[in-house]
């Protein structure tokens, strides 16, 4: 069964924010490919949109990292949602790591970190919540997740229409529990917030 991702609330400083946000990455996609050609004339709804809905699902408290950042999506739009907690986000492509540090700046995110390195080498604080985003099947990016989630941490992983088979997949080598989100942006995508996450005993 899908839960409904509760609605956000009004927030004017946020939403010049991700307007700034918008204008920026338009800006760097004509030099460096964040997003495609295709989806930037959609980018409120096919790119900002669908990440804010991650913002509903995430812990009240504590330190979030976005794994493979890419344009910032979904990591700058959670920062600029959630300006004062701390976020890292790690982005081994240096041209696109150098746009996440821009755009942090641009729109005064001081407690956003950016590691412009590979995720297997990321040297990261425990944190609460691991988001990703069109990065990695699902029994990888669960391998990703448990190196940096605390005791007690979350993933928060939109996934398409293969959501179902990546999870079933995923159970050969992990254990979690699993609930499932209706996308506010996409009817084929369901995001997953897995908890519990641990590799299984016979790997």
């Amino acid at each position: 069964m899908k839960h409904t991702i509760s609605a956000l609330p009004a927030d004017a400083a946020r939403d010049v924010r991700l307007a700034a946000f918008a204008e920026l990455l338009l800006r760097w996609n004509a030099t460096i490919n964040l997003v495609s050609a295709r989806t930037a004339l959609e980018l409120d709804q096919r790119h900002i949109a669908d990440s804010l809905q991650l913002v509903p699902l995430l812990p009240a408290e504590g330190t979030i990292a976005d794994l493979g950042s890419g344009g910032g999506l979904p990591g700058i739009v959670i920062a600029a949602a959630l300006p004062d907690r701390e976020m890292h986000l790690v982005e081994s492509d240096r041209r696109k790591a150098a746009f996440l540090i821009e755009a942090a700046g641009t729109l005064k995110l001081p407690r956003v970190t950016v590691h412009a390195q590979r995720i297997e080498q990321a040297r990261l604080p425990p944190v609460a919540a691991v988001t990703a985003r069109a990065l990695a099947p699902l029994d990888v990016l669960l391998g990703f997740a448990a190196r940096f989630l605390a005791p007690g941490g979350t993933a928060i992983l939109p996934k398409g229409r293969m959501a179902e088979q990546e999870l079933t997949s995923a159970t050969a080598h992990w254990h979690f529990k699993a609930e499932r989100f209706e996308s506010r942006t996409d009817p084929e995508a369901t995001i997953l917030r897995l908890s519990e996450i641990r590799r299984a005993r016979d790997d």
